[in-house]
């Protein structure tokens, strides 16, 4: 079928695929490299997999090459890691599983030595033990508290174990330049202070280097890579496009492109959490083009509800995101302990800075999430019912976070598992190691009248001496009393800001009338 262009007194321009290459001319030459650089040492591999499209094509040139080196050139392992943060989008969360699973036995049929490894993060550091079990609020621009913990360090920590045991590790990446300027900038710097041909330091891990075979590619020469030449462990490269044309609010994904078609690839899958962006678009364009996946709109919903907002911005807050201008939406302030997690009062304009989210607040996340996990399992297709949107080992250690570091002695994480899914939550009793009963505590409830800074107090109070009764050396017991007063000395918001704003004049007005001698005195060692 023949298209009319339509004169808009443009001048289309088309880029030639692979700079005017054939795909297998730089399949070629790309493969060889790989495999020259495979056999010029015994520093073992490790391949990044997201099951994204830019690291499906890195493992699948990486395979094919070590498929065409004789057995006993295959002389040491390729290890193929992917992070999972256990907030992933579920669909591609079960493609890149299905995937691992598939790769595996296709390694073992084929003798090749590519082991694949599903990380997670440690259950301390997960995304809903930190937001509703410690009351992190939902990540920032500038408290981007999620990276770090759920990608970053159970994906170091294993290439550390790389590096102790081999001495070094190369990592393949599928880093590109075209995916933003930002990430060009930083290829072409280490691109400087490359040590040996195509491999450059790693700035954050000592004795690694990277690889990134497909740095200069476009997206569409990614896609037209996929499409042309067949996935050797046996997955559909055509199922992955689907996945990305249903993650696009067009449903649209054209591979061979001029200057002003929009690309595929321009696609992002992530966190179904994550509030570091105005909104889900893939995960929202998934539901829009597929009435099968339907079923993630609680997990859309919960998303929103996340990044809700209930206040706004001053200019200059710390917590403003980048580029925005006051007045702009505040999430969760309202929902937020106006003390840090260490009780302490921080002012800002002469306000608070608020800390973690409150106990109510906690526990209603507990339950929009426990009620949307029970939903979903009851009206989702097969494949899917028996997701899991929080582990057990997750609600375990929230319950012990609430209980022992928080002093929530209510202990009610049970019964709101049981009240959202109809069962009973799996673990034992804390009776034993709880200084009052759940009875006992609404009676103390009542006896504060409503007073909750107070109750807070009484009750953290009763929890640190039953956590020293039992020590044969109560050594720090006064100073956790201390602290608790300490925490619960105000009578509301308001008293707290006069009082930090009266100890901070009373603090200036000190180190104003100091003399250097007696400020040097003051600040002597003891």
């Amino acid at each position: 079928m023949s298209t009319i262009p339509l004169d808009l007194g443009l001048t289309p321009v088309r880029r030639k695929p692979f700079n005017g290459q054939s795909l297998d001319e730089v399949t070629a030459q790309l493969t060889a490299e790989i495999r020259e650089l495979y056999t010029a040492d015994q520093v073992p591999w490790v391949i990044g997999y997201s099951g994204g499209k830019d690291s499906t094509a890195v493992l699948q040139l990486v395979w094919m090459a070590l498929r065409d080196l004789p057995a006993e050139q295959r002389t040491k392992t390729v290890h193929v890691i992917s992070t999972d943060t256990l907030v992933e989008n579920p669909v591609v969360a079960a493609w890149v599983s299905m995937s691992l699973d598939t790769m595996q036995k296709a390694a073992d049929a084929q003798e090749l030595p590519i082991e694949p490894h599903r990380l997670t993060p440690e259950v301390k550091d997960t995304f809903w033990v930190n937001l509703i079990g410690r009351g992190y609020p939902a990540p920032r621009p500038k408290f981007r508290w999620c990276t770090e913990r759920l990608k970053i360090k159970p994906s170091n920590a294993f290439i550390r174990s790389v590096v102790a045991a081999h001495g070094e590790a190369i990592m393949v990446l599928g880093i590109r330049k075209a995916e933003s300027q930002a990430r060009a900038r930083a290829m072409e710097k280490h691109e400087k202070r490359r040590v040996r041909d195509r491999l450059s330091p790693n700035a954050n891990l000592p004795n690694s280097l990277v690889y990134s075979p497909v740095e200069d590619w476009t997206n569409d020469d990614v896609w037209e890579f996929l499409m042309q030449i067949p996935n050797p462990w046996g997955y559909n490269n055509q199922d992955l496009l689907t996945m990305y044309q249903g993650a696009s609010g067009d449903g649209e994904c054209p591979l061979v492109v001029d200057s002003t078609t929009p690309s595929c690839g321009s696609s992002r899958f992530g966190c179904w959490t994550c509030t570091l962006v105005e909104q889900d678009k893939s995960m929202s364009a998934m539901i829009q083009n597929d009435e099968e996946k339907e079923w993630m709109l609680p997990l859309l919903d919960l998303r929103n509800k996340l990044d809700a907002p209930f206040g706004h911005y001053e200019e200059g807050d710390p917590d403003l995101p980048p580029g925005r201008k006051a007045p702009f939406p505040r999430p969760d302030k309202p929902a937020r302990d106006f003390r840090r997690m260490n009780g302490s009062v921080m002012l800002f304009k002469d306000d608070a800075i608020h800390g973690p989210y409150l106990q109510a607040y906690r526990e209603e996340w507990l339950r929009e999430l426990l009620g949307a996990q029970t939903w979903i399992r009851a009206h989702a297709p097969e494949h899917v019912k028996n997701i899991e949107l929080i582990t057990l080992d997750e609600l375990h250690e929230i319950r012990r976070t609430w209980v022992f570091d928080k002093h929530e002695v209510e202990d009610s994480l049970p019964r709101i598992y049981e009240e959202m899914t109809g069962e009973p939550f799996p673990g034992g009793p804390l009776d034993e190691q709880l200084v009052m009963g759940s009875d006992e505590m609404e009676v103390l409830k009542e006896v504060c009248d409503g007073d909750d800074l107070h109750y807070d107090m009484v009750r953290e109070l009763l929890a640190v001496e039953r956590k020293y009764r039992t020590m044969a050396r109560r050594s720090g017991l006064f100073q956790a009393l201390e602290q608790a007063v300490q925490k619960g000395y105000y009578d509301n918001h308001e008293d707290a800001v006069e009082f930090a704003a009266r100890k901070k004049k009373w603090r200036d007005d000190i180190a104003e009338n100091l003399t250097f001698d007696e400020e040097n005195e003051l600040d002597a060692p003891a």
